[in-house]
């Protein structure tokens, strides 16, 4: 269940942070984090792709009380949501990558699903690769 790990922060501190994370998740389309941030932030960013499928004023106005950056509340509403509107859940992956060096901590990589797609990525390395082989 979402919303039950406290990760050794008080209220505020902690939900600011995952606000943050779920933010820089939407803009970017991946993040490095811990495995049980990780979890948290996939929980809520879930939830809010969710509430952009909807694409109502009152849902405008929860997103952006929500994300920190309000161009990204653009980009869910206009790209995000409705790449995924034939979708029934499961927006993000959580992958693990094993231990960090300095305190050994378990990290994890969360990703948009098909975000390569989403975010054009795919395209850009295609178009170089394209021009490098045609010279």
């Amino acid at each position: 269940m979402p919303g039950t790990r406290k990760l050794g922060r008080a209220t505020q501190h902690r939900m600011s942070m995952l606000q943050g994370m779920v933010t820089y998740l939407l803009e970017n389309g991946k993040i490095e984090t811990t495995v049980t941030r990780a979890k948290e932030v996939s929980a809520l960013a879930d939830k809010v792709i969710t509430l952009g499928k909807s694409n109502t004023l009152a849902s405008k106005r929860r997103a952006i009380a929500f994300l920190k950056k309000e161009e990204v509340v653009y980009t869910l509403f206009d790209k995000i949501a409705p790449f995924y509107g034939d979708r029934a859940g499961g927006y993000t992956a959580v992958y693990k990558l094993g231990p960090r060096r300095g305190d050994g901590a378990e990290m994890a990589l969360i990703t948009l699903v098909d975000a390569d797609t989403l975010f054009g990525k795919d395209k850009k390395s295609k178009s170089k690769s394209s021009k490098k082989d045609g010279k």
